[in-house]
């Protein structure tokens, strides 16, 4: 089989993962809660240099998706054109969402296409893996997105508590992150992210309960506010 470039189809890009794919490595993948009944098997120590290899393409991305192995899903969030991506498609994609890793790959992709827009949406969504994206996304925009002000933050905090009662594995999980990530964002979203945590570490509800007192534990870490007096 030739080298993979850019200039490769979707169809030879499945024809390459159908062909270096493993057993082991989807025994491995299950074992993290990946879904693998449409895996090949290729972990993403591989995908991501052959991402590269091939390119940006958007048509391709949407073949690749439509697909729906695994594999070719990643590859899809890993070139797909961010430029071209819309809130249509992105509508699409979360209907097919199956797995957190495909989940948290696609909500990385949906950010930078400056679709952020669609958190409440997706937060108001009643199937796990789609309210996943809405935190997921929010998660990795705290990190990411220098530029986004901090009043974008502050405005999804409601949204955070609202959904805390969620007690889904998959949603307080994510819910839970795009708490602590916010709260480490920078000093001023510090102090309301702190505030709202403790807030929920009281709760009598139980998932509320558990996702505040794991923020609070790393909002309060010595480390934690050694990195944001360095920062600020």
């Amino acid at each position: 089989m030739p080298a993979p470039s850019p200039d490769w189809t979707a169809g030879q890009v499945i024809d390459h993962l159908r062909a270096t794919g493993s057993e082991e490595n989807r025994a491995g993948m299950a074992h993290y809660g990946i879904v693998t009944d449409k895996a090949f098997g290729v972990g993403n120590s591989e995908l991501r240099p052959l991402a590269r290899r091939i390119g940006r393409d958007h048509e391709r991305a949407k073949e690749l998706w439509d697909s729906g192995s695994r594999e070719a899903r990643l590859l899809a969030c890993f070139t797909e054109e961010k430029k071209n991506v819309d809130a249509a498609q992105a509508r699409r994609w979360a209907g097919d969402f199956n797995s957190w890793e495909i989940v948290d790959t696609a909500a990385d992709l949906f950010s930078e296409a400056g679709l952020l827009h669609l958190i409440p949406e997706f937060a108001a969504d009643e199937r796990e893996f789609v309210r996943r994206t809405a935190f997921a996304m929010m998660a990795w925009s705290a990190v990411h997105l220098k530029k986004e002000p901090d009043a974008t933050f502050t405005g999804w905090l409601p949204l955070i508590e609202k959904h805390s009662t969620d007690p889904r594995n998959f949603v307080k999980k994510a819910v839970n992150w795009a708490l602590r990530q916010i709260g480490k964002r920078s000093m001023a979203l510090h102090s309301p992210a702190l505030a709202l945590s403790r807030e929920l570490s009281e709760s009598e509800d139980r998932t509320a309960r558990w996702i505040g007192k794991d923020a609070v534990k790393e909002l309060s870490a010595e480390k934690t506010l050694e990195r944001l007096a360095r920062r600020h």
